[in-house]
């Protein structure tokens, strides 16, 4: 089922109804609860609000973290999908960061996935963000694409662990605190990782700027 030609709030209703336990299981395996049960009405209104309030929020992150974009739709549906069957166990308050620890283990699946079938990930293909300026200048959009192939370039070099907590704090915003719940990891292993991520983007910006015409060696 593709994701985008639905409006939000029928996506959401349609999670509701199109179950997919394995991928379900295979990403956040259920924990054992007290029997705790979301009415349906009250469960399709929550989901819906998170669609609408995180839908972009989580297809951005999927794709910083190595989705290619002909699986972008389908691994965004599979995040609100876990969600939709896991909503008796999500606070109130913590949606952004299940939606994001979902996200993580769904990339590393479909990567994982994509190594097993030896295909090479599209590039080429890179289209903005969901949300854009309302009337934005060609030269403007053009600029727009060349800076993002270029963070998806850089952010490609990095091993999986430091460009995932790289995306969680610089570009999704997380504190370390957050990550570290998100990832479920001490605090130091996000530091750790956040300081050697940032040093190895670093290292990546600057031979990018060494083999580009009029940058510095």
């Amino acid at each position: 089922m593709s994701v985008l030609p639905l409006p939000r709030a029928e996506f959401a209703l349609a999670l509701m109804d199109d179950p997919d336990e394995r991928v379900c299981a295979a990403v956040d395996p259920a924990p054992e609860t007290d029997g705790a049960w979301i009415a349906p009405a009250l469960a399709a209104a929550r989901l819906r609000a998170m669609v609408d309030a995180h839908f972009d929020t989580v297809w951005r992150a999927l794709r910083r973290l190595g989705t290619p974009p002909t699986d972008l739709d389908d691994c965004t549906q599979q995040v609100f999908l876990v969600a939709s069957r896991r909503l008796d166990t999500i606070q109130e308050g913590s949606e952004r960061a299940f939606l994001l620890r979902s996200a993580v283990h769904i990339a590393a699946h479909a990567a994982r996935a994509r190594r097993r079938r030896r295909e090479v990930p599209e590039s080429e293909d890179h289209d903005l963000p969901l949300q854009m300026d309302p009337a934005p200048r060609p030269d403007e959009i053009v600029e727009q694409k060349r800076n993002l192939a270029l963070l998806d370039e850089l952010l490609a070099t990095l091993p999986d662990d430091l460009r995932t907590v790289l995306v969680l704090f610089e570009l999704e915003e997380l504190s370390t605190q957050e990550i570290a719940v998100v990832l479920k990891v001490p605090m130091g292993t996000v530091a750790s990782r956040l300081r050697r991520a940032r040093e190895a983007f670093a290292r990546a910006a600057a031979r990018h700027a060494a083999r580009t015409p009029g940058g510095r060696s």
